[in-house]
């Protein structure tokens, strides 16, 4: 803390410009990673829970409510309701098949969840890719500090230069200790993430194919709560 603080006092604007920015960055990527820890958890908790209380339900609807009061970040609701939803007709979406509609209207629900657990994956990239050149910076630029304000004195000894040089070589410490928390996070973060997409790809497609008559529901055509009635599909409104 005593190189830190005679660093302070010896650098100019550019310095402590560099250490405030630094000092930015390790509280940006601080507050993103246990913020994303937060939510990962919660996400996980939630989908071993949520995701078989929506299959056990008897009717849509009750599933869900079910999913409603255990889908805490809201990413398996737009699901159902992007599976549920019907295309305006008269218009270019309307006039696909529905088996393109549906795709279409699962894979943007899909998107806004996984952009929704990514959010804060590009900032902790950055801070762990450029907070060690930012400290290099404040090092290169401590000791040219240093070393100009040691010519301007009019004498030069190995304890004049050692000092400051060494306090300025706290900035390229303090740049890699900003970077690798964030790296860290970036990466187990990123698996964590993955995990949750993939489960909730396999979500997609399975409703998608109980909305289709397919599996998991063993053939059978979707209740009217979806807007189809059983023996009926070539009704459906939605449908071209």
């Amino acid at each position: 803390m005593q190189g830190l603080a005679d660093f302070w006092q010896r650098t100019d604007g550019v310095g402590r410009a560099v250490a405030l920015l630094l000092l930015a960055m390790s509280v940006a990527a601080w507050v993103v990673i246990l913020w994303k820890c937060w939510v990962l958890r919660r996400v996980s908790q939630d989908l071993k829970t949520a995701v078989p209380a929506f299959w056990s339900a008897p009717t849509l609807v009750e599933g869900r409510a079910r999913l409603f009061a255990i889908d805490r970040e809201s990413l398996l609701v737009p699901l159902v309701d992007a599976a549920s939803a019907r295309s305006l007709p008269g218009t270019i979406e309307g006039g696909g098949r529905a088996e393109s509609q549906l795709t279409r209207r699962l894979r943007d629900a899909l998107h806004r969840g996984v952009a929704h657990l990514q959010f804060g994956q590009v900032l902790l990239a950055s801070v762990g890719s450029t907070a060690p050149f930012v400290g290099l910076f404040g090092t290169v630029w401590g000791v040219y500090h240093a070393l100009a304000g040691i010519a301007a004195a009019g004498s030069i000894s190995i304890e004049k230069v050692s000092g400051p040089v060494g306090e300025a070589l706290i900035m390229t410490a303090a740049g890699i200790a900003v970077a690798i928390p964030a790296v860290l996070g970036y990466n187990i973060g990123g698996k964590w993430i993955a995990a949750h997409e993939a489960e909730l790809e396999g979500f997609a497609h399975d409703l998608r194919e109980w909305v289709l008559g397919g599996e998991p529901d063993g053939g059978r055509a979707p209740p009217a709560a979806i807007g189809v009635a059983a023996g009926d599909r070539d009704a459906e409104p939605w449908r071209s």
